[in-house]
């Protein structure tokens, strides 16, 4: 509010003869696409000049004017004449933004005019401010649940992609393909904690047989037809889930274990709203089937959002893949008697760097033939430290196993404590499953 007051030194009283106030109602969050009306509601006694827009950008320093209202040329003007009660008037200025985009969100301020009562050409401002939020998804991720985790080459696991979209305002739609094609997918509903139990497996719902579900997805111990499956695009998680059934046995090769099930996965699906302050929606969509190494390694997922606010699909995509043969590296390269060496990870011998293996690999060290030098028989990380080596340890040999549910690989390394004028020595040897 301003006040505009005309001071005498000769009068002890001081009036006021102009005020002005400006109002903007805040704004919820909105969708690209939509159309948006900014109002700047006012309050004066004085006459009105005009009325700015400012969209403020570069954190306040920069202000592009959008909309200008000139009350002198402006033939409405003297229709508010009309209403003969100017201490009282409320002027009303809006501006529509007409299918906003991303590059709309940000504040925006109004700011009004009005000439002073001493002379025309002097005018006094009043502005108020807008913040408009614009949302459309604008993350997603995928990362494997529950990992790092073992490769079991006697047991058959379940394994479970998870797909986060954020910034979603209505909740955006989530599906998963392989290899480019949209996954058939039985729709499930996620148990809550009290119904799954202190420290249950949320794998637990999730091993399903499809003969005891009605083509309506109803549970059914008559029908042994198979039910119907669903994409994953815009689907609900409000489904009843299959009933429980044990995993097939899984029948032990001499060479690599073979897995008793179909090539034709059966793919479980979930997700979750959650919702944000700003009005927008977290959905979580999950993907679960049994894993099968020899079927799914070098498989390519991706996971794609659509809504409202994308003109097409966002999505991002991971392909599962073994580790194979860890790269070591050794500090200090001359390693002494009473040093600290650590031992290190540094990638793998194939694949892209920040993509190589996935999910993550669980790393375990050992020491081939004894424990390791703290006592303990294995060690995890990507990172094994050996505190003050004795000489004893010379020609010690180390393995680090990686390995996650596609497979496990073993990498060996030599430890040589080296004398004043000896040089380093590192042999590597690698061996996969």
């Amino acid at each position: 509010s301003i006040w505009l007051c005309k001071r005498n030194i000769f009068d002890k009283l001081a009036k006021c003869h102009r005020y002005l106030t400006v109002t903007i109602e805040p704004l919820p969050p909105v969708v690209v696409g939509e159309t948006v009306t900014l109002k700047c509601n006012f309050k004066t006694d004085g006459r009105l000049r005009e009325i700015v827009w400012y969209r403020v950008t570069d954190g306040g320093t920069i202000k592009q004017k959008i909309f200008t209202y000139d009350a002198m040329f402006n033939t409405n003007y003297s229709h508010m004449e009309d209403y003969r009660r100017r201490e009282d008037l409320v002027y009303q200025s809006t501006v529509r933004l007409p299918e906003v985009r991303i590059s709309d969100n940000g504040p925006y301020e109004c700011h009004v005019g009005i000439y002073d009562r001493a002379t025309r050409e002097k005018v006094v401002l009043a502005s108020g401010n807008v913040f408009l939020t614009v949302i459309s998804p604008n993350n997603i991720s995928v990362v494997a649940e529950n990992t790092p985790a073992p490769f079991s080459r006697y047991q058959a696991q379940n394994f479970t992609l998870l797909c986060t979209a954020k910034g979603g305002k209505p909740a955006p739609s989530v599906y998963f393909k392989r290899d480019g094609e949209l996954i058939e997918v039985i729709s499930y509903t996620m148990p809550t904690a009290s119904e799954a139990g202190a420290g249950s497996a949320s794998f637990r719902g999730l091993q399903r047989s499809l003969s005891l579900l009605d083509p309506e997805g109803r549970l059914s111990h008559l029908h042994t037809e198979t039910p119907q499956r669903y994409h994953t695009q815009g689907q609900q998680a409000s489904e009843p889930s299959p009933a429980t059934e044990v995993i097939p046995e899984t029948v032990v090769s001499r060479e690599f274990p073979r897995w008793v099930h179909s090539t034709d996965p059966l793919y479980y699906f979930s997700h979750t709203h959650i919702p944000q302050s700003d009005g927008s929606v977290v959905v979580q969509a999950r993907l679960t089937w049994t894993l099968n190494p020899q079927l799914d390694n070098d498989a390519l997922f991706s996971c794609e959002v659509k809504h409202p606010a994308l003109s097409m699909p966002m999505q991002t995509e991971v392909t599962l893949a073994a580790p194979k043969g860890p790269k070591l590296m050794m500090t200090p390269t001359r390693a002494k008697v009473g040093d600290t060496v650590r031992i290190t990870v540094h990638g793998f011998q194939v694949g892209d760097l920040g993509n190589e293996v996935f999910p993550e690999p669980l790393f375990t060290w050992t020491r081939v033939g004894g424990r390791l030098l703290d006592g303990s028989t294995e060690r995890e990380g990507r990172e094994l430290i050996l505190e003050r080596v004795p000489a004893e340890l010379n020609g010690s040999m180390y393995r680090c196993t990686a390995q996650n549910p596609l497979g496990s690989t073993d990498t060996h390394t030599r430890l040589i404590v080296f004398g004043k004028t000896h040089t380093n020595l590192l042999q590597n040897t690698g061996k996969s499953l």
